[in-house]
This record gives structure tokens, sequence and C-alpha cells, in this order.
């Protein structure tokens, strides 16, 4: 089998076994969490009727509902959700956490720090978006798991991507940077303006473009809020204060899913890609010597 046979089955077997991973995470996840998610609901419930089935409601039993229903909240668990939406632990919902988890970008705007005042229970039942937050494991089960899940799932996302940038260095970078050479340009400055329209291409593709989608499918972000959530998950800072597709009753929300899942994989690529070609462009023009840099 010839050397570029070899590396197409590779990659392919890279994606697939990551998707599997994934998969199987989302399974996991799923049939440790969604138990969990029913119960706090259940109790939930149970909490409202007896503050409704009391003639004089106290003071003490509306904050401890409170209380209940912000820490359902904070751990992406619909407070307001009737039994006919979506669980937020479903497979869709499990696989989305899972690569999250595995591309470092999941983050949490909750401090276990944090003491919430009696207007700071009220105010996240009286949002744009009530009672829909981060989701993050509420079992000790489902903490254990995503460790040992982050353990091997971040290190073969980076194989992953590595594997994936070496296959398209030669189209997206070799190739094109040739290209410009034979047309008449010297190496150095053809590298640097293949750079800025990869650059270019990038930011269209994976910044701006997805910003208006983002500002079209969720209701309260605005563009810059797309633009801050596609720079935060690219450089994989995720400090989860934007989440997408948490409304349960999103329109075609699981395919929606999906899509932001593909687009972090492919936008952590070309993240990577730019990055490599930014190297090579130091490296050629003598700044990584300049530097000592690797």
């Amino acid at each position: 089998m010839h050397s570029s046979g070899k590396s197409w089955l590779l990659l392919t077997g890279c994606v697939v076994f990551y998707v599997i991973y994934l998969l199987f995470g989302a399974l996991v996840f799923s049939a440790i969490e969604r138990p969990m998610e029913e119960k706090l609901l259940r109790e939930l419930e149970l909490l409202k009727q007896e503050f409704l089935n009391q003639s004089c409601a106290s003071a003490a039993s509306l904050e401890r509902l409170l209380l209940k229903a912000l820490a359902a909240s904070r751990s992406g668990v619909s407070v307001l959700r009737n039994s006919s939406a979506p669980s937020s632990w479903d497979l869709t919902s499990s696989m989305f956490f899972a690569n999250t988890l595995v591309t470092t970008i999941g983050g949490s705007q909750y401090s276990a720090f944090h003491q919430p005042s009696f207007s700071s229970l009220v105010s996240p039942l009286s949002s744009s978006h009530p009672g829909y937050g981060n989701t993050i494991p509420l079992s000790a089960a489902g903490k254990a798991f995503s460790i040992f899940y982050a353990l091997i799932g971040v290190p073969f996302t980076m194989l992953v991507l590595t594997v994936c940038v070496q296959k398209l260095l030669y189209p997206l970078v070799i190739a094109p940077i040739g290209l410009l050479h034979r047309l008449g340009m010297r190496l150095r400055p053809a590298t640097l303006v293949h750079f800025l329209l990869l650059l270019l291409l990038v930011i269209l593709g994976f910044f701006v473009a997805p910003a208006v989608v983002f500002s079209t499918a969720e209701m309260s972000w605005s563009f810059l809020d797309g633009i801050y959530f596609c720079f935060i998950s690219l450089c994989t800072i995720g400090l989860g204060d934007f989440v997408p597709a948490t409304h349960p009753r999103q329109k075609y929300r699981q395919l929606y899913q999906v899509g932001i899942m593909v687009y972090l994989f492919t936008g952590l690529m070309m993240m990577y890609l730019l990055l490599r070609t930014l190297h090579k462009m130091a490296d050629l023009h003598g700044l990584t010597t300049f530097l000592q840099l690797p």
C-alpha cells in the first residue's frame, strides 16, 4: 500500500474511533446522569406542590424552593421543563457534553464559594431563558467518569487534530505557496500572502459566519455575543458564560447540537493549521532562530 493510502487509512481510522469514543461517552453520561436529573426534577416538583399547598407560605419554604431551583438551573436541568420537553442528558446532549469535555472547551460560571442572595435566586427564573444553565454532572460517578474520560479523550483529540492537520498541510499550505512561487512571487512574500489569505478565510469562515448563525439561532445572542463565543471556544478558553443549544424547545435542537460539534472540531483544526502555518512562515523569515523557538 502506498504511503498516501496508509495516511488516508490512518486518518479515517482516527476519525471513526474518535466518533465512537464520543458515542461511548454519551451513552455512559446519559446512563449515569439522566436518572439523577429525573430524581432532581421529582424533588423540585414535590417542593413546588408543598409550597402551593400551604395556605400561608413562609419565607423559609420559598427560599428552600428557590435554592433547589437555582441548584438545578446551574446544573443544566430545565427547571420549568414539562414532561414533553427533551432531557438535558439525552444521547445528543450527552454527546455534546462529551465533545466539549475532550476539546477542553467546557466551562462553568458557577463558583462553589458563592453564596447566592435572595435576588440572585430569583434572577435565573426571570431571565430570557428561564431555568437553563450549563450541563454538568450531578452525581459523584458522573464527575469521576468525567475525569477518566477527559484523561484519555483530551490527548486522543489532540492526536486526531494533529493527523487531520498533517493531511491538510499539503493542499492548504504547501501547494498554494508553491503555486504563488511558480507564478513569479518570491518565497518569503508568498508565505506572507498565503498566511494573510488563510487568516482571512478562518476569520470569515469560523468567526463571522458562525456568529451570524448563532445570533440568529440563539434568541438572546447578539452578533458580538456570537463572535465572543466563537473566540472563547476556538481558543479553548471555555468560560461557559455563553452556551448554545441549551433551550429544550429550540427548533431542530439535536441537529443544531451535532452541527456545533462539527463546527468546534473543524474550527480547532483550522486554528491549529493556522498556527502551524504561522510557525512555518516565521521559520522561513528567520524569526524562530532569532527568538530561539523550537
